[in-house]
């Protein structure tokens, strides 16, 4: 399910540290890694040469960092727009996963600020792991998923038990929030959350797969309650569905909805306390 990785680095967060930790995870050690580094565009010949010469820098910091297999990393310096470059790089390689920093910023701050992984969340289709700059990067272990009945949900659920089928003492977490208060289920939410149809269904797939599970259930906002939740259980990785929304002909257009904030994607991406793994769905 992943064997082409692409990593985007900077020089600066945690990307690195979170790949390096993953690697410790027995599905992700036979996956290719491209690291990655764009230049952005540059006014002079000099300071274009000092920035691809930093560039070369950067790179050979990250891949000593990285410790791999030589046989299974590569390395790409790219000129360009940053988040044009990482888009058409994931699609040359065609990969599996895209790992890049974020600053997690707000709302129009991701405008104003040009937010290279804001943008090519919403350009790519490809699954993200977001990696804040201010978080505490941890061994994977304890993973949550947000659980619904959305494709880009399931997708999530199978990516994070493919991640967690040969961890050790890996624990995969479930989580559904329901936002209908006057629902008949909402009064028993608490008690019976093994017994909630959609997470039923998702502790039979992991008990399949032999990994260890367990399943809460809350009513609120989703956003608020999942970002809590996984704060209060120290929980290691965090993946969300995010469906497209947006008709097949604006693909290529930004999805304003993300960008102002107001998406559940936008909301967990900015406040989670933890890496965040995005992902549409499995056909994307």
């Amino acid at each position: 399910m992943m064997q082409n990785i692409l990593l985007a680095v900077s020089g600066l967060g945690h990307a690195e540290e979170m790949l390096k930790l993953m690697e410790a995870i027995p599905s992700i050690q036979r996956a290719k890694v491209t690291v990655l580094h764009v230049v952005p565009p540059q006014t002079t010949a000099e300071t274009m040469t000092a920035k691809w010469e930093e560039g070369g820098r950067i790179l050979a910091s990250a891949i000593q960092k990285l410790q791999l297999n030589p046989n299974q990393v590569n390395s790409v310096l790219r000129q360009g727009e940053p988040k044009d470059v990482v888009c058409q790089v994931a699609d040359e390689i065609d990969a599996d996963l895209i790992i890049m920093g974020s600053r997690g910023l707000k709302r129009l701050e991701s405008i104003l600020a040009n937010s290279v992984s804001q943008y090519v969340f919403q350009l790519s289709s490809r699954p993200m792991l977001l990696v804040k700059d201010d978080i505490y990067v941890k061994a994977v272990n304890r993973v949550m998923v947000a659980v619904d009945k959305s494709d880009a949900s399931q997708y999530c659920l199978d990516l994070a038990l493919f991640l967690l089928k040969d961890i050790k003492g890996g624990e995969l977490i479930l989580t559904h929030v329901m936002t209908d208060l006057k629902s008949p289920s909402a009064e028993t939410a608490q008690l019976n959350a093994d017994k909630h149809p959609i997470l039923e269904a998702a502790t039979k797939k992991a008990q399949m797969q032999g990994v260890k599970c367990r399943s809460t259930l809350s009513i609120g906002k989703p956003g608020e309650k999942i970002c809590n939740l996984a704060e209060e259980m120290n929980v290691d990785l965090l993946l969300v569905g995010s469906p497209d929304r947006r008709p097949s002909i604006a693909k290529s257009f930004v999805d304003l909805d993300k960008l102002l904030g107001t998406s559940l994607s936008d909301y967990v991406r900015i406040n989670a306390t933890c890496p965040v793994l995005l992902a549409r769905t499995s056909a994307a």
